[in-house]
């Protein structure tokens, strides 16, 4: 078995300033991998190199097995490699089923305007695919009371839900989630746990949580990364990091370790 995405020796300087330094780290079928760190650790950049949104001075992506390094954002997606963004990237004049059913149209096989207002069977039928996964999707993601509000009138937390279900329309392999409790209250916080483990149950989906939140990942992955200062200090299990001086020496600072 080899890995689902394998990162190695990436590294980014911006003005001189190096802000990651040789991170290497590999993610598992049906993993759960955090990727955690304070403030200003690297974490945003090492999403963005991953992601393909910046591009690495050095090192290597690889995406079951394929070096994607130099491919664009959008190629790495339909190569499988989902994304989850802080900033709930969805249309608010849209409702949730059609937020969705957009979020489906790479996948279209008949794209032909004409065909789709003639009602050709091609077309219906296509469209009929559509609507099927809008409903699993709506199913899975329990948004069945959100269903036909405008995107625009939900909470953070449930904007961020639809957000992940349109990620997952993608049908990714791997699916990384730049920091998914940031901003929304706790109450929703505390289910989106539970949530991102039933659908990487149900879609096989392999987890690359990007989080500052070292609870949250605590509760929700089988292995941590930990950077800081853009550098990895630790990788091994939840209960292991914690433990780790360099770990606790980013998250409290030297005087309260003293």
């Amino acid at each position: 078995m080899e890995p689902v995405l394998s990162v190695t020796g990436l590294q980014r300087t911006y003005g001189g300033i190096a802000a990651v330094v040789d991170v290497s780290f590999d993610l598992w079928p049906g993993e759960v991998l955090g990727l955690i760190g304070p403030n200003g650790a690297g974490k945003t950049t090492v999403f963005d190199l991953v992601c393909g949104f910046t591009p690495t001075e050095q090192g290597q992506v690889l995406l079951q097995g394929r070096d994607v390094t130099s491919w664009s954002p959008d190629r790495r997606a339909l190569a499988g490699l989902g994304r989850s963004f802080q900033d709930a990237r969805i249309f608010p004049a849209l409702t949730v089923s059609e937020n969705l059913a957009l979020s489906l149209e790479r996948h279209l096989v008949v794209r032909d305007h004409l065909a789709s207002t003639l009602g050709l069977p091609a077309a219906r039928e296509v469209e009929d695919d559509v609507d099927y996964t809008v409903d699993d999707l709506v199913e899975l993601m329990g948004l069945g009371a959100f269903r036909d509000k405008l995107a625009g009138e939900l909470s953070t937390g449930s904007r961020r839900i639809v957000d992940l279900a349109m990620a997952l329309a993608h049908d990714p392999t791997v699916l990384v989630l730049d920091e998914p409790s940031s901003g929304i209250a706790q109450k929703e916080a505390e289910a989106l746990g539970p949530l991102l483990l039933k659908l990487r149950d149900e879609t096989g989906c392999a987890l690359l949580v990007v989080e500052h939140d070292l609870r949250v990942v605590s509760r929700l992955a089988q292995r941590v990364v930990v950077l800081d200062y853009g550098r990895k200090i630790a990788d091994g299990t939840p209960q292991d990091v914690q433990r780790h001086p360099d770990v606790m020496r980013a998250y409290l600072g030297e005087a309260q370790l003293a």
